[in-house]
């Protein structure tokens, strides 16, 4: 009766496909700490096992993999598997991280509960992320359309008539400058180095972990950095790196990226003959009250993980609702963006999920990609001969380990084809008029990643419960909460 009402209560949303992230606990712990709760688990795990060994008569491999008990050594508790027995619903939180839990991650679930698995994309708050966080912006879109997008986002759209009007235009330009200066006073008082205010704003900030690819932005600036030293003489649009982001405490690879990304800094900055061309900038303790200042200021924003490794994202949906062009991979919610946006609207690059997987099965080799790039193989001789820890030999090597020797989040095979997007958006944002419509349209077209969209999905396909969309005249003090 217990388990039956339990089956009927919980609903599990499931935030990330990365093992290490799916809780397991290791049952000599369990049983000697809570031994009871483990005597349950066992006699749970044998009457799901009974079910599955009814469904799939004589599939025993089927059963190992299904079991909640993991037979390795030592046993290990699968805390994601009871999540999914113990449910009536399983969700993803984007449309491709939901179809990679029905087709890889909870392959074998799905085939016993299809009708559990439903997707609920993610969201953002407009009241915080645009209204509070953007007030020259929110200004400038309610004296165009009204109020109405507080409440409902789907209201940004009437901005798109406004994209050929001159003047609308460039009022937009004059917010997104005035950001930028603001960010620059920030970055001035806080870090001591000064930006081009003109240059563009490109910005990576997200928790620090090899799957979401710092490394790989890392390798485009040193790129960036080369070309110009290369060839001073020519054209070059200034650009702003933004990263910030935190590791998690014991994260031996994210921690060294940290530095990485700061050594390449100490160098880029020091170097006088850039002439404001390149500044990289690593933002320390970045929190909300940062982020409120990096979006409305930002012009490109980077979502580059490795396909099928990022759930949804949101940073990807605080960007664009600030009017920022997003360059990404097929990834997470960024395909949801793209078809919100349209091709044209949005920088896409890098292989598919689909792809990567087929790679990965026929024995992917990253020298076969190093050796095809000039620039790459360039970088990674710089790196090893200790240019960016010229008092600490050796400090990168293990970075250069985990790009040479395996590569397991494909920087190496997507490298090429990032560097060649990222030349598309210099040359689109040396066009400036051009870019700013685009930038209008991310704003307009970003409706549906407002969080009252996906809570009113949970509440009318997942909790059953009634609906009602927040009051036009909220506090705003007390904005987005």
């Amino acid at each position: 009766k217990a388990w039956s009402i339990t089956t009927r209560i919980f609903a599990y949303t499931n935030h990330t496909v990365m093992p290490e992230a799916l809780e397991k606990w290791r049952v000599p712990l369990f049983e000697k700490v809570l031994p009871r709760h483990m005597q349950i688990i066992y006699e749970l795990n044998m009457r799901f096992l009974r079910e599955v060994a009814i469904r799939f008569p004589g599939d025993s491999e089927r059963l190992r993999r299904m079991s909640i008990i993991e037979e390795s050594d030592p046993k290990m508790i699968r805390m994601a598997h009871i999540a999914i027995v113990g449910s009536f619903s399983v969700n993803g939180v984007s449309a491709l991280h939901t179809q990679l839990l029905k087709t890889q991650l909870f392959k074998d679930f799905y085939e016993l509960f299809p009708e559990r698995f439903n997707n609920k994309t993610n969201g953002i708050t407009q009241r915080r992320w645009l209204y509070k966080a953007n007030p020259g912006l929110s200004a400038l879109i309610t004296k165009a359309i009204g109020d109405k997008w507080t409440v409902d986002l789907y209201e940004l759209k009437k901005l798109l008539p406004l994209v050929g009007d001159a003047s609308f235009c460039a009022k937009w330009r004059e917010v997104k400058n005035f950001n930028k200066r603001a960010l620059a006073d920030y970055i001035y008082k806080n870090a001591g180095i000064t930006i081009n205010p003109e240059a563009m704003v490109d910005a990576q900030v997200k928790r620090i972990h090899e799957y979401k690819r710092q490394l790989l932005f890392a390798l485009f600036i040193i790129r960036e950095y080369l070309r110009i030293k290369n060839n001073p003489q020519a054209s070059s649009v200034p650009r702003t790196f933004i990263v910030g982001g935190k590791a998690a405490p014991g994260y031996f690879m994210a921690k060294l990226i940290i530095k990485f990304i700061n050594n390449v800094a100490e160098v880029v900055n020091a170097d006088k003959s850039l002439r404001d061309l390149l500044k990289l900038v690593f933002l320390e303790n970045y929190q909300v009250s940062l982020a409120e200042r990096i979006f409305p200021a930002s012009d490109l924003s980077e979502q580059i993980s490795t396909a099928g490794t990022e759930a949804s994202g949101t940073g990807c949906m605080k960007f664009m609702v600030n009017g920022a062009l997003t360059i990404g991979t097929q990834d997470g919610a960024n395909i949801e963006i793209a078809e919100e946006l349209g091709p044209d609207n949005i920088f896409l690059f890098g292989k598919t999920s689909d792809e990567i997987q087929a790679l990965s099965a026929s024995g992917y080799d990253p020298q076969q990609y190093i050796d095809k790039s000039a620039v790459l193989a360039e970088i990674i001789r710089l790196i090893r001969g200790n240019f960016f820890s010229p008092v600490d030999a050796g400090l990168f090597e293990p970075i250069l380990q985990s790009i040479t020797c395996g590569d397991r989040y494909f920087i190496c095979a997507d490298f090429e084809d990032y560097c060649a997007t990222q030349d598309k958006a210099s040359a689109l944002y040396a066009k400036s008029s051009l870019w700013t419509e685009k930038s209008i349209i991310n704003t307009a077209r970003s409706g549906k990643f407002s969080s009252d969209r996906a809570i009113m999905e949970y509440a009318k396909e997942i909790w059953n419960v009634p609906y009602a969309l927040p009051a036009r005249r909220f506090n705003k003090e007390k904005v987005g909460i």
